[in-house]
This record gives structure tokens, C-alpha cells and sequence, in this order.
């Protein structure tokens, strides 16, 4: 195996880079990058960035430095827009063609957009470093802004954007805000601190159309309700940057399905990031396989996929990839931590704190086993809740275990 290529110029690709050199491979690399851009830290957008607070060159993933040690060969710029596993050979938008020994897929996932979503000054996703240096521009005293989705990116955004100043309403198709991460109860507990902090969320409406001709003017609901609006920022998730392997014998289903090894199928093809779909050995018995947007997972995900394909070259075991998925989240003084799964049919128990307060601790069980940890403000009881994530751990005993930590912190 002489020419490693990865598709991808993310974390999971810059993590799965940086694993091929230390674990000894000298042969070329090369990483394929749709933006112009170095690779840089995507969490930031939404908050510190799009702030004001830091600046492109504080959420540069790695120093320049210690990138140019990992000798990579750095097309930027250039997307991919076909694979050919049976030649080995990726082709790029200009129709150059970059041929492989050994692939890793980390594509990363496109912002959905509404239908008929209007290409005019004031309309904004966020995904990448221009989309929020865009809206960034914009944001200032008394805007008014209106964020369509009350998903994570929907909800940070509007915290940041009301601590600049602007006049923020959400927008939520669903019953509750966060109900498909956390579900309704603990969603709509989190929403209670953006209203508390002045903004105006609207669960279980539905947008008819965003008016303006040259620029954005306002958001007509299915209701016939009309908000006027100075920017309006479409939040509504993403989906997994796949149509490029379309035909490429790969298999795909909301994401490339892999085995619990991050394989593809093609014994040199591996992938990694919010693109992968995989079998998690944590909860497979309740979800068979599984989709993560989350940093750590994709972290994770592109140093296993760097070291199973060398597995391959060496002709030595894969170690398949199992893990409790977690993830954080910034908004006004909240910080919210999540590990695990919550599942629509989960049961979930507040075991600390008080939620009314916007301070508290929440536990989902699913199937009468432990399959997540949601903390608001509380992280001293969310992080060590891993092992037992990790043990197949009953409802019964995670309550159990609770009661005693949250005694034992108020004698």
C-alpha cells in the first residue's frame, strides 16, 4: 500500500492523517477537501465565532507547523464526485482522477434546506466557516433574526445571537425543541431556558415560505402568521455527504454502511465521521446500526478507520469500533452534556437537581437498561456516568447509584 487518499478534509479526516504517520505509514497521502480552507474546528461556529469572540485562526484545527510535519498532498478547493472501488480511483469536480490504495471516506454532512428555500441577502444556513463568517456580519443590535429548527445548531445559534443583541424567535415544526436528540420533556425543559432568556420559541408550526424578493423580509407560517424578519437562518440538520459514491457499489442508507470495523465493504475502503453508519456494539441490541454527529465520535471514528486500514495492509486483526457516544452544547448559562442514546421509547428520571431551576441531571433507560446521561449545568455527575454506559447497566441499579452520589454530595 503506497498512496493512502482520504475524502474529507474534517477532524475525522485530519485525526485519521495523523494515525497513519504515527502508527508508520510513509507512503503518499493525500486529502481531498471540498473547502478552500485548512481543516478548522466546527463547534466554535455557532458560538465563540460566530460571537465574535475568536477569530478563524483560533478554531484552526491543528498549528501550520504540525500539519506540514504529517507530509500531506492537500487538494482544497475541489469536491469529489465519484468513487470506483473496483479501479480504485476517485474523480473530482474538475474531472481529474486520484487514484488509491487504500480510502478513507470522512465527507461530513450538507445542511438540509427547506423546499423553495429563497437564494436571497438575509437567508442563511451554517455549516462551514464562510456560512457563519456570512451571518456573523449580520448580527448586530436589534436584528431581528428568525432561526427555523430547534435542533442543537438552531438553539445555539439563537443563544448567540441574543446575546449580541439581536431579537431572536425559533421556529419548531415539532412539539417540543431537541425532541429527536432528547425527546419531548427534556426538550422542552431546555427551551425554557432560552424563554427565560428572551426568546420567542414557536414548537409545532410550519413554514410556508420565507418572503422577500432581493432580501429576506419575514417567515409566513402554514397558519397564515407572518414574523418579520432582518436575517432568517435555516436550521433544520443534515444530511450525510454521500451522493458522490452514489454508484459506487458502496452501500447507502442515511450514511455508507460499514461492519463494526468501519469497513465498507471493499477491503481497502473505510470510513469515518457524521458520513458513517455502523454497528455499535453498545447499543446494537436496540438500534442495529447507527448514525453520530458528534466531535468526539468522529475524533474517534477517523484514528480507528486510519488504524484498520493499515490492519489490512499488515495482514493483521481490526479492532472494531464500540463507544457511548457524547456530546456538549453551549447556550446562554446552560451547559448541556449528553452520553449515550435516548430512544422515543425511553423512560427518563430527573435524579439530580431541579429542573425548574435550569440546573438538574436526567437518566434514559430503554428496555429497563441505562442508555443515557443528560445533565444541564451538572457535569460532575454526567461524565463518570460512562462505565456504567458502558456495563449494560438496569434502570434499577442506575437509580440506585444516583440516589447515593446525590447523597452523598449533600451531607
Amino acid at each position: 500500500m503506497e498512496t493512502i487518499v482520504i475524502v474529507g478534509a474534517s477532524l475525522a479526516g485530519v485525526r485519521a492523517a495523523e494515525t497513519l504517520r504515527t502508527n508508520g505509514f510513509a507512503g503518499a497521502l493525500t486529502i481531498i477537501g471540498a473547502e478552500t480552507h485548512m481543516p478548522y474546528d466546527r463547534p466554535p461556529l455557532s458560538k465563540n465565532f460566530l460571537a465574535g469572540d475568536w477569530e478563524a485562526d483560533r478554531i484552526a484545527l491543528r498549528k501550520a507547523d504540525d500539519l506540514s510535519a504529517l507530509n500531506i498532498n492537500w487538494m482544497l478547493g475541489t469536491s469529489a464526485t465519484s468513487l470506483h472501488t473496483d479501479s480504485s480511483v476517485v474523480t473530482l469536480a474538475d474531472g481529474s482522477q486520484v487514484p488509491y490504495d487504500g480510502l478513507i471516506i470522512a465527507t461530513g454532512g450538507l445542511v438540509r434546506r427547506l423546499p423553495n428555500q429563497p437564494d436571497i441577502a438575509g437567508v442563511h444556513v451554517l455549516r462551514t466557516l464562510d456560512d457563519a463568517t456570512a451571518l456573523r456580519d449580520e448580527l448586530a443590535e436589534g436584528v431581528r433574526v428568525v432561526v427555523i429548527g430547534a435542533g442543537f445548531i438552531g438553539l445555539e445559534v439563537a443563544a448567540t445571537a441574543t446575546k449580541r443583541g439581536a431579537r431572536v424567535t425559533v421556529l419548531e415544526g415539532l412539539e417540543a425543541p431537541l425532541i429527536r436528540a432528547l425527546g419531548a420533556e427534556t426538550g422542552t425543559a431546555i427551551g425554557a431556558v432560552h424563554a427565560r432568556n428572551g426568546v420567542d420559541i414557536r414548537c409545532g408550526v410550519q413554514v410556508a415560505s420565507i418572503n422577500g424578493d432581493q432580501c429576506v423580509s419575514g417567515v409566513t407560517l402554514t397558519n397564515g402568521d407572518t414574523i418579520e424578519a432582518d436575517v432568517v437562518v435555516v436550521g433544520i440538520g443534515v444530511a450525510p455527504a454521500t451522493q458522490w459514491c452514489s454508484d459506487s457499489g458502496l452501500t447507502i442508507s442515511d450514511g455508507i454502511v460499514c461492519d463494526a470495523n468501519l469497513n465498507a465493504g471493499p477491503a481497502n475502503v473505510f470510513v469515518a465521521g457524521d458520513v458513517l453508519r455502523w454497528p455499535n456494539g453498545m447499543f446494537k441490541d436496540i438500534e442495529p446500526t447507527m448514525r453520530v454527529e458528534h466531535w468526539t465520535n468522529a475524533a474517534e471514528q477517523g484514528a480507528m478507520a486510519a488504524k484498520n486500514l493499515l490492519a489490512t495492509l499488515r495482514n493483521e486483526p481490526m479492532e472494531p469500533y464500540s463507544a457511548v457516544p457524547f456530546f456538549w452544547s453551549d447556550q446562554f448559562d446552560a451547559r448541556i452534556q449528553f452520553l449515550g442514546r435516548a430512544f422515543e421509547s425511553s423512560t427518563v428520571d430527573v435524579v439530580a437537581g431541579d429542573v425548574a431551576a435550569g440546573r438538574w441531571c436526567a437518566m434514559f433507560s430503554t428496555n429497563d437498561r441505562l442508555t443515557g446521561v443528560l445533565g444541564v449545568s451538572m457535569p460532575k455527575l454526567v461524565m463518570p456516568s460512562r462505565a456504567m454506559l458502558s456495563t449494560y447497566t438496569s434502570r434499577y441499579d442506575a437509580l440506585q447509584h444516583f440516589a447515593a452520589v446525590v447523597a452523598a454530595q449533600n451531607k
